[in-house]
């Protein structure tokens, strides 16, 4: 089995070697004359070049992925290299258990880039503005228990909630944007997110769109100025490519797919960065499709069907693990649910024990209808691509027709299915409560579970670890008796970098899409 799927993946990866690996866009391998010009400047000032994935946009309030929002903006709070909260715009804040409120307290002389300075109404003018559901953020269901803002002084703002929320202050590392540049804008469509002004410890120098993002210390942060002068987001949406500008020097640092890291193995002038991340992957079944509704019994079947760590093995080449639910990188994992280990026989005999009966064509039948799925997954995301065909020749194999399609954009409401991925680096709360919470905003799959809304309440509402970690445990049993997902595997995030760059913490756990590398930034230097 193993070798089938191994040759099969080859046979995959060779067919779409010129493929995207994060976006549908694609570039020349040779290097635009703007990203060309700031490396030749590289010297005198030290520039970082960094292979991006294109931006269409930069707007952390309305999306909750970008690498390079960390480098631009700032929330009241932070992260550290172990995912603990400490502060951040806020130098120290207090609760009120009696009220659920939340208040904190501004550092003094914080300015923007543009040199205003910063103030809690721009905190309390974000907060709102995702909030309010016309603006549709991504954002918002991280904040539907806050009741009321209000503004004290310049320095000094509350929040209260309506229930206990002990991840409030993990969502408080939203980044703030400034109010006198973005009052009376369009959240989706202001030209701000296209020229935005932050706190961060770099501020934007020039934007070349679909060529570069320049970026330029600023030496007002309140961290202190940067040590490396600028750094270039330079668009190179190909795995494929960045690994080959890598290696002329063109980039100092990217994120690879296994395939193209391993080259880079034991190679004089690099350092490979092999970081284990929250970031998981699995079939999310569309449950407001009505082939669920019909079928939704047969899931389990489903999860004992795909071979975790061939797929972990031949696709990530080793470098992940088996999933079985979402919180296995969190300290509230559950290693005590359900796992839905590789078991073949065991996912047949759940078809036939639910009416099924094997086709003349070699795929199982019920009620005259063919057991047939296809999974969606957006063009341009290899990693995705290849685990979503690897689980569907397994699938195939055991009797179930299941196919896969590759849509440029994806269809949340028509698909049947789609090879979905989050992560929970730091609170438990983020990245579950939303996600597999009824009628929440990342809800992408419409599941509803009673039991799984209940003790995902509780838990967000309790300071006691053994309290959040008896709800957690009951979350993560309910969620693996009645699965959201098929969950496939957890994926490690393989940086390389020139061996001239210092300063990354190799132990920090990545977060979704391998986020989180640049929490440390101002303090990295570039030899």
């Amino acid at each position: 089995m193993k070798q089938l799927l191994a040759a099969l993946l080859a046979l995959t990866m060779l067919l779409s070697l010129a493929a995207c690996a994060k976006t549908t866009n694609t570039t020349d391998t040779a290097p635009s004359d703007t990203a060309q010009s700031a490396k030749s400047d590289s010297a005198e000032p030290t520039t970082l070049t960094y292979g991006s994935a294109d931006y269409t946009r930069i707007n952390p309030a309305m999306d909750e992925h970008g690498e390079i929002n960390l480098l631009l903006f700032d929330g009241l709070t932070a992260h550290d290299g172990e995912n603990n909260v400490v502060p951040g715009l806020a130098e120290t804040w207090e609760l009120d258990e009696a009220t659920n409120t939340y208040t904190f307290h501004l550092r003094e002389n914080l300015t923007w880039h543009d040199g205003e300075p910063v103030t809690a109404d721009d905190v309390k003018f974000t907060i709102e503005a995702i909030m309010d559901p016309e603006n549709g953020s991504e954002n918002a269901p991280n904040f539907e228990d806050v009741e009321e803002i209000t503004v004290t002084d310049d320095h000094t703002v509350s929040f209260r909630l309506s229930a206990p929320n002990v991840a409030f202050l993990d969502y408080m590392t939203m980044a703030v944007l400034p109010e006198h540049l973005l009052a009376g804008e369009d959240w989706q469509e202001s030209d701000f997110f296209r020229a935005p002004v932050g706190t961060g410890p770099y501020k934007l120098e020039r934007w070349d769109v679909g060529q570069a993002i320049i970026l330029t210390k600023n030496e007002n942060y309140y961290k202190g100025a940067p040590k490396i002068d600028r750094i270039v987001f330079k668009i190179v949406p190909d795995d494929n490519a960045q690994a080959l500008q890598l290696e002329s020097g063109e980039l100092d640092l990217a994120l690879l797919d296994p395939k193209n890291a391993a080259q880079f193995t034991g190679k004089d002038g690099f350092t490979c960065y092999d970081m284990k991340t929250s970031d998981y992957r699995g079939i999310l079944f569309n449950f407001w499709n009505d082939y669920w509704t019909e079928n939704r019994d047969l899931i389990p079947a489903i999860c004992y069907a795909i071979d975790r760590q061939a797929i972990v093995d031949a696709v990530l080449l080793g470098q992940g693990m088996p999933a079985y639910g979402p919180l296995q990188r969190n300290v509230y994992n559950n290693e005590n649910v359900e796992h839905y280990d590789y078991n073949p026989e065991k996912a047949k005999q759940l078809l036939e024990d639910a009416g099924c009966v094997m086709g003349a064509n070699g795929y199982y039948e019920r009620g005259g209808a063919e057991i047939a799925f296809t999974i969606s997954v957006m063009s341009g995301e290899q990693d995705r691509i290849d685990i979503a065909q690897a689980a569907a020749q397994q699938l195939r194999e055991v009797g179930i027709h299941c196919t896969v399609d590759i849509p440029a954009v994806m269809d949340w409401g028509g698909q049947m299915a789609c090879l979905i991925g989050w992560g929970s680096p730091f609170d438990a709360d983020d990245h579950t409560y939303k996600v597999f919470g009824t009628d929440k905003g990342a809800n992408y799959s419409g599941y509803s579970n009673a039991e799984v809304d209940e003790a995902l309440t509780h838990a967000r509402e309790s300071s006691d670890p053994a309290v959040r970690k008896q709800y957690y445990d009951e979350f993560q049993v309910a969620l693996a008796n009645d699965p959201a997902y098929a969950f496939i595997c957890y994926i490690d995030a393989n940086y390389v970098a020139t061996s001239r760059l210092h300063g990354i913490d190799a132990e920090t756990v990545m977060g979704h899409h391998g986020v989180g590398i640049f929490w440390n930034v101002e303090t990295w230097t570039l030899d």
